[in-house]
């Protein structure tokens, strides 16, 4: 099991990841190695939000090129993290037929982004 903090590396803040964080979409740059259910994991420890979905893309390295040389940028893998905004609490059938509650007790945004909403 990997630590929280070695699977989310950075949030990545763009013009197109800010639109959709009011619908509750925050985007990560992630660990190359790491899957969606240790990506869930490591989002729901470190900033106590409920996570609805998971999407993941691998990105290539760039070749580019200095004076007479080729090279390659290190490639990387981003994550679009969706959480769950409503906040509110859930009823469930429990043994037996009777009706329990789980409460909200996730956060509905994340604060710690870099902005404020």
């Amino acid at each position: 099991m990997k630590a929280p903090q070695d699977v989310i590396l950075a949030p990545v803040i763009t013009e197109k990841s800010a639109a959709v964080i009011d619908d509750g979409k925050y985007t990560f740059k992630v660990a190359t190695g790491a899957n969606k259910l240790e990506i869930k994991d490591a989002v729901e420890k470190l900033f106590g939000v409920k996570v609805i979905g998971v999407n993941i893309t691998n990105y290539d390295g760039k070749v580019k090129r200095q004076r007479y040389t080729f090279g390659r940028t290190p490639a990387y893998k981003k994550a679009i993290v969706t959480i769950d905004t409503e906040g509110k609490d859930r009823s469930y059938l429990v043994k037996g037929g009777k009706a329990s509650k789980a409460s909200g007790k996730f956060k509905t945004s994340i604060e710690e982004f870099g902005f404020g909403q």
